[in-house]
């Protein structure tokens, strides 16, 4: 079976290699790919994750170990637009976790939940029921706020894989929710996704910026007003870290 990463177009930015794509092209590209994309990751990539991995080798291996690093920050997505791609748009993982929630009935997707407070999945199960009528929720699991055990480690995964299901869906934040699912690739035998605060947003204790702050490339200012004491420092050193590299690096090449 050829490597499915070849068929997928990238522009590197700050060495992370960001797939050029856009939602509809992302959900033809997994549900083409999903049984042999089981047991690998595709991360969300914004423009903190971007620049965390410019300064952080193994991070950066990583973001281009997975089968795509989705554009999340519509900064990224723009950048390629600059560089050629024209039809290069942004793909959130919140709208990506909605999008495929929404097809699995029809598909008989199974989903896993790997992330956040008991709280938090014990209303995500409620909106789930409600807004995706037959979409399957395979399992939910809030891991403890510590490192694991190897014995630990071991058990969640026999408890996922005995759940079967086609997406893990994986809420710990970034950069922590990468690295769980690289130190887990072709253990945990689905496709994982990390979608950092989707778990939040989908059980309503986040809302979402309006629509033309999101077509304005304006979330994560949104995000800040919310939560502006965690989110202060890390938008506004690695917003001006990005814009510094940008004014640097105008334009790019592309790989496919």
């Amino acid at each position: 079976m050829p490597d499915q990463n070849q068929f997928i177009t990238t522009c590197p930015i700050m060495g992370v290699n960001i797939a050029v794509t856009d939602m509809d092209h992302t959900l033809r590209l997994i549900a083409a790919n999903l049984q042999h994309w089981r047991g690998k990751y595709i991360c969300v990539s914004n423009v903190h994750t971007t620049v965390t991995a410019s300064e952080d080798p193994e991070y950066c291996r990583i973001q281009n170990g997975a089968v795509m690093a989705l554009p999340d920050g519509g900064p990224l997505s723009a950048y390629s637009r600059k560089c050629g791609f024209a039809n290069a748009q942004r793909v959130t993982g919140p709208d990506l976790m909605q999008q495929i929630l929404a097809q699995s009935a029809s598909h008989g997707w199974r989903h896993y939940f790997y992330g956040s407070t008991e709280e938090t999945l014990a209303l995500l199960r409620e909106q789930l029921a409600a807004r995706y009528p037959g979409a399957v929720v395979a399992g939910m699991m809030s891991p403890p706020f510590r490192p694991l055990t190897p014995e630990e480690d071991a058990a969640i995964v026999e408890q996922i894989n005995a759940a079967r299901p086609d997406f893990v869906w994986v809420g710990l934040g970034a950069p922590k929710q990468e690295r769980w699912m690289a130190n887990h690739e072709n253990r945990v035998q689905g496709l994982m996704i990390g979608v950092g605060a989707a778990f939040d947003y989908e059980a309503g204790n986040i809302r979402r910026a309006p629509r033309w702050m999101q077509d304005h490339n304006l979330e994560w200012l949104y995000r800040l007003m919310q939560d502006p004491g965690r989110l202060f420092k890390r938008y506004f050193v690695t917003n001006a870290k990005f814009l510094l590299w940008t004014r640097r690096h105008p334009g790019g090449t592309s790989r496919s």
